[in-house]
């Protein structure tokens, strides 16, 4: 792989050093759904800001330059998502590049159908997408049942279907290979969505089009789309040629560096570094199933290494994470899609599980957090308190 030619005055790229404190980075970070850039990613979205700031389609000599960064940027996500570089485009948000993945897959085959078949815990801008249509049913730890999906993908008129990896809220794994043959022998084509999972877990070289999130390894939060060779996939209208003609402008080069800089970085260290969140996960497990009233959701082995969320029984979601953030801690509530409304989450629902009182923590890679550990335990330390005064406070403590 050729080497990014961007050269920061401080540790460089491609150069794996020890892990020190990310810029912005907090102690007690335990919510990394967009966490602190990757250290020597932000070193390298530094040093781009001087040398990758040109237009990446112009002819003069910042112009080359920038699309040469960005070719090289490319080749490396690219290879991170399993794709060739001539079939990835980065986009401006992971959200962004659902939609898009799902318009190309439904306008190419239109004359077929509209119905998207999808699972009920699929991130809300996917769901949004389905509209009216009936949902396969998942199990009570949010995994789809691969006989319902397939069910559903021999319907008529269908479209095209989506499953993610994993779910981003409570970390069950979904059975991505059964569905990717069921949707093969259906002739449906399948957008895998990794956005909760990239660089945190292997990621299967299934599916037609693959959609993830630089955010989840240590990236600023880009998009990253990638569609297969072959694959009936396009856009109605004119095709301009920024991004394999998916985007009306080239994305901004130093993002893009910074993005492939944080990949170079994770995925040597990525397997261990999954290891050791597991065993964290593990333990803040048991010290919330320990707690009286609280439910661990979500699969206890077949899932993300980093996520975790528990729901407590006569507490409100919003004042536990409060009352966590009062002692230095930063916990999600709600649906990991919508927490900045704290909105009840429909992931919880489709798993008929309670829908508030919930915690959510998405651990951040060592490189991003290094009191990770130190940050597990003082939550494992604190909780059982937290949700007591939580409870007095509501006076549902004695209920």
């Amino acid at each position: 792989m050729a080497h990014t030619t961007v050269e920061p005055s401080r540790p460089g790229p491609g150069d794996i050093g020890p892990a020190v404190p990310a810029p912005g980075a907090a102690a007690g970070l335990l919510d990394a759904t967009r966490g602190p850039l990757h250290p020597l990613a932000a070193e390298t979205l530094a040093a781009a800001l001087s040398v990758g700031w040109g237009d990446p389609a112009a002819l003069h000599a910042p112009g080359r330059r920038a699309r040469a960064l960005l070719d090289t940027a490319r080749e490396v996500l690219a290879g991170a998502l399993g794709v060739r570089p001539e079939e990835l485009s980065v986009h401006a948000s992971a959200e962004e590049a659902l939609v898009l993945g799902l318009d190309g897959l439904g306008h190419a085959r239109r004359r077929v159908g509209t119905r998207l078949v999808a699972s009920p815990v699929e991130r809300s801008v996917v769901l949004l997408r389905c509209g009216d249509e009936e949902h396969p049913a998942v199990s009570g730890t949010g995994r789809v049942a691969p006989d319902a999906m397939a069910t559903a993908l021999a319907g008529p008129e269908v479209a095209a279907a989506v499953l993610q990896t994993a779910n981003g809220e409570v970390g069950t794994r979904q059975p991505l290979a059964e569905v990717a043959a069921a949707a093969r022998q259906a002739g449906v084509p399948l957008l895998v969505d990794a956005t909760a999972s990239l660089g945190r877990d292997p990621l299967p070289a299934v599916g037609d089009v693959v959609v993830a999130d630089a955010a989840a390894f240590g990236g600023p939060p880009l998009g990253l789309l990638g569609v297969r060779a072959g694959t009936r996939w396009g856009l109605p209208g004119p095709r301009l040629p920024a991004e394999q003609g998916r985007a009306a402008a080239a994305p901004w080069v130093p993002l893009v560096l910074a993005a492939a800089e944080a990949w170079r970085q994770h995925e040597p260290v990525a397997a261990d570094d999954a290891a050791r969140a597991a065993a964290l996960v593990d333990r803040i497990r048991a010290a919330a199933a320990s707690a009286p009233d609280v439910e661990v959701v979500g699969d206890p082995a077949d899932r993300l290494p980093h996520v975790v969320t528990f729901s407590v029984l006569f507490a409100d979601g919003e004042v536990l994470v409060d009352e966590l953030a009062r002692h230095g801690l930063a916990v999600g509530s709600g649906s990991a899609c919508t927490s900045s409304a704290l909105r009840p989450s429909h992931v919880l629902a489709a798993l008929g599980v309670l829908t508030h009182g919930n915690v959510r923590v998405v651990l951040p890679t060592e490189a991003v957090s290094p009191t990770r550990a130190d940050d597990v335990e003082r939550l494992c330390t604190l909780l059982p308190r937290v949700v007591t005064d939580v409870r007095r406070r509501l006076g549902t403590l004695d209920l």
